[in-house]
């Protein structure tokens, strides 16, 4: 007999397997390491703005500029392996509703909406990176040309354009 106080092992929900990455050529693993890279060099940026805050009553200027730039990238990674893993957000009535073909309809539509997206990202990110260094932009705080960060986002960009041409071919190629 158990006592009132007794905890049962059993979690009030249930834990979900996790799921198997789909077949990719490039594993998700180089955006999940990013990612973690990423999130370990913001905790430590803004671990030590805080300290030195903390003790000198001033800061880095520095930090709010690389933490910005750091949060874009990994949005943008953590995004493609979202996306490839089917966990971006959505409308799961809609997606995941109704009939195989209808499931299958609207992921090619919205696979495709998403290609055009990126892509159309990837070309007019580019030409704005261009302009920064055609323009010699420098940033505020540092001082270095602004192309320095914004070059990453048309490289991103076409990194998710080609997770998501990926996936399209693949649904493309398996027929029902």
């Amino acid at each position: 007999m158990s006592s009132p106080n007794h905890v049962d092992d059993d979690p009030i929900e249930p834990i979900l397997p996790e799921a198997a990455d789909p077949p990719v050529k490039v594993p998700l693993k180089v955006e999940d390491w990013i990612s973690v890279l990423i999130m370990a060099a913001l905790a430590i940026i803004t671990f030590a703005n805080v300290l030195i805050r903390y003790l000198t009553d001033s800061s880095f200027a520095w930090t709010e500029e690389i933490s910005v730039f750091l949060l874009i990238v990994l949005t943008m990674t953590a995004g493609a392996t979202a996306f490839v893993r089917n966990q971006h957000i959505r409308i799961e009535l809609f997606a995941d509703g109704g009939t195989p073909a209808r499931r299958r309809t609207l992921a090619l539509v919205s696979y495709s909406l998403v290609l055009a997206f990126f892509v159309l990202l990837t070309i007019l990110s580019a030409r704005m990176a261009l302009d920064e260094y055609n323009w010699g932009d420098t940033s505020p705080a540092i001082g270095v040309p602004t192309w320095w960060y914004s070059v990453w986002m048309p490289v991103l960009s076409f990194a998710i354009t080609l997770r998501i041409a990926g996936m399209l071919r693949r649904l493309l190629r398996d027929r029902p």
